[in-house]
């Protein structure tokens, strides 16, 4: 097909009637590849000089020739998915667990899949195929060439660790399936843990199992992938708790709370559910929860015929259209019809929750100068004094990374750049490179947050007049979220002074511990660090001599098992594990044969050590080390010639050296 032609004449009706359209018309369809495809009278699109350099490339780096029927479907797919993929990354999706980024690494695998299957198994490819994809296509899209080396890292990252995840999982599937050997059916249960906990590709899967002769139960395995979606669905649904409404007079709930923190307006509605009270009125000053911004607290509060009332509102949030606030009735009953109350938001936490948002702007730009321009916010929470910031990159920040953002933050804080606040259409705000939400849903008029040319973004939420009143921003963890999403925590104004302050004072308590100035306590756990070191090597000398003179020792304490077999033992105070098995390797250079037990006490412990030496035959070092555990109230283990053990009870250690003495302990379990 190269060209198709859709003749739109009827409407098909829900009882199969066609009633013919007011307005009939031909929806015509032809891409631009298969226009190329005729001007260059090729096979298919695959054979244009869109796809053929990729093509090649393949061949070029698999030593695998092209054949355009279906032995070739290897390298189309690869030159297909290699130019996807190039595209996907550069328009800043990338590859993980969920959404488009889930799409894009199956997309992934199933390429590295065809390229196993032409004999590439152990070494990224898709990733040595971009740059021909970026010469192929730069002139449309000059935008592929800055993006290069990002676009190569991240799918060579994600090919290793596919290959990495084949390698430590096919043994596993392998184990697992045989048990299913002599049933010939694997259960569903397990081809789905394989396929969607494991990441194994479901083809892959099975192939080892048909490989294996044996077959896959399929209906069991629907099952699991519908209880996921299942699962998945459920998780997409916000649950909001809806009161049964009282309404007492019609009309919308208005946001003012950019220009003010108190207002009077009169009461829409309310409701009571799990004791609390859910309250909308015609204006106000609180921010509902959104942009993850955390709703406001403050308190409601008015004079009827049946008295004064209070409400402390605990939490703010948007249900529908309505603005609804939440919290506990203090004070009062909440009135029978319409009337004025006032309200006003908690102005210490509001100021505090604007700290942290303005905090989220300068962080987010930070984070693109230092890591680069694709890094893309996937979450944030915003709360008073401090924020959690998810975002888009491939790699754990290094401590100057982290240091040149927080520097970066803070000299715009210090420059105290005033912000500028916009209403504009979307399309010109994006156009002037404002920042959105890669998924964020917006109408045709957004508002614009700008700080100096240094950040620009569409946003809903509160912000400071100017950086300065930020005060200070300190990060105090990075961490992984997901695959390929980095998290930051961080504290601004008071809280991330009081955290700074906290960790002077802990300095100054290590430094008094360490008996030096704060200013010195480096320097003195490097001398620290030096004096521990060489008294370790003193120690180790004389653990050394020590094990020497416990092994003469132990060597003479010896008792014959039936006249034929020799047993040393030996108990000493105060050495650990490891220093026993010192011991046992002098012992061993000293006797040819027989059955060794040592024991040793340490802090609240004992220690068991046991072991059959040379030719002895007809004992199990892990019985003799069990019989001992169960006295001393402990356990261990090992193998038939060596284990090793533990146990709490000190003073059963004369009784254990006397069972010993008389040969009790090497025979069957007591």
């Amino acid at each position: 097909e190269l060209w198709n032609l859709v003749f739109m004449q009827f409407n098909r009706e829900e009882d199969g009637n066609l009633v013919p359209l007011p307005n009939k018309n031909i929806d015509t369809g032809m891409g631009l590849e298969r226009l190329l495809r005729i001007l260059q009278s090729a096979d298919s699109n695959y054979h244009t000089d869109l796809f053929m350099p990729i093509i090649e490339e393949v061949e070029r780096i698999t030593g695998v020739k092209y054949h355009d029927d279906e032995r070739g479907s290897a390298h189309r797919v690869l030159a297909d998915h290699s130019r996807a993929l190039t595209f996907a990354i550069a328009d800043g999706i990338y590859p993980s667990n969920y959404g488009r980024g889930y799409v894009l690494r199956r997309i992934l695998r199933r390429a590295h899949r065809f390229a196993q299957k032409i004999g590439f198994e152990e070494k990224p490819i898709i990733y040595r195929l971009v740059p021909v994809v970026i010469e192929v296509m730069h002139e449309a899209y000059p935008e592929l060439v800055d993006k290069k080396t990002e676009i190569e890292f991240i799918i060579k990252r994600e090919e290793e660790k596919f290959i990495e995840n084949i390698a430590r999982n096919l043994p596993r599937l392998r184990e697992d399936i045989e048990s299913y050997r002599e049933n010939g059916i694997v259960d569903g249960k397990v081809v789905f843990k394989y396929y969607d906990t494991y990441g194994l590709p479901l083809d892959l899967i099975e192939e080892y199992i048909k490989e294996a002769g044996l077959q896959i139960d399929w209906s069991g395995f629907e099952d699991e992938m519908s209880k996921q979606r299942e699962r998945g669905r459920k998780k997409e649904i916000f649950k909001v708790e809806i009161p049964e409404w009282k309404i007492l007079k019609e009309g919308k709930s208005k946001f003012v709370g950019y220009e003010k923190l108190q207002t009077v307006s009169s009461i829409l509605k309310y409701g009571f559910k799990d004791k609390k009270v859910y309250l909308v009125t015609e204006e106000t000053p609180f921010y509902a929860e959104s942009g993850g911004q955390v709703g406001d607290k403050g308190i409601i509060e008015g004079e009827w015929k049946g008295g004064k009332f209070l409400i402390r509102v605990q939490d703010t949030q948007k249900i529908g259209d309505d603005i609804v606030h939440i919290g506990e009735l203090e004070q009062g009953k909440i009135p029978e019809e319409s009337m004025e109350v006032r309200l006003e938001v908690n102005e210490k936490k509001r100021l505090a929750a604007q700290r942290a948002h303005t905090a989220t702007h300068l962080l987010h730009a930070a984070l693109r100068e230092v890591l680069g321009e694709h890094v893309r916010q996937e979450g944030s929470l915003v709360e008073p004094d401090r924020l959690r910031f998810d975002f888009l990159h491939f790699k754990k920040l290094s401590n100057e990374e982290i240091g040149e953002i927080e520097r970066i933050v803070n000299n715009k804080i210090m420059e105290n750049i005033k912000l500028k606040i916009e209403w504009k259409d979307y399309r010109d705000a994006v156009k002037e490179g404002a920042m959105a939400l890669f998924e964020g849903k917006y109408g045709e008029k957004v508002r614009v947050i700008s700080i100096g040319d240094f950040s620009k973004e569409l946003c809903g939420g509160t912000h400071v007049n100017q950086t300065g009143d930020i005060g200070l921003f300190k990060i105090i963890k990075e961490e992984a979220s997901s695959a390929n999403i980095r998290r930051i925590e961080a504290y601004t104004g008071e809280k991330a002074f009081e955290y700074v302050k906290a960790l002077e004072r802990r300095l100054e308590n290590i430094a008094s511990l360490l008996g030096t100035a704060s200013t010195t306590v480096e320097e003195k756990l490097k001398k620290l660090e030096e004096e521990y070191k060489e008294k370790e090597e003193v120690l180790e000398t004389l653990t050394q001599k020590l094990a020497e003179i416990y092994a003469e020792e132990t060597v003479s304490h010896t008792i014959n098992l039936n006249n034929e077999i020799p047993v040393y033992y030996g108990y000493y105070k105060n050495l650990r594990r490891e220093d026993l098995r010192k011991i046992a390797d002098r012992v061993r250079l000293k006797v040819e044969r027989g059955i060794l037990v040592l024991l040793s006490s340490f802090k609240e412990s004992v220690n068991i050590f046991v072991e059959i030496l040379g030719d002895v035959e007809g004992f199990d070092a892990r019985k003799i080390m069990r019989n001992i555990g169960k006295i001393i109230g402990g356990g261990g283990g090992g193998s038939e010639r060596k284990a090793e053990g533990g146990g709490r009870k000190k003073e059963k250690i004369g009784e254990i050296l006397e069972f010993i003495k008389k040969g009790t302990l090497f025979g069957e379990e007591v």
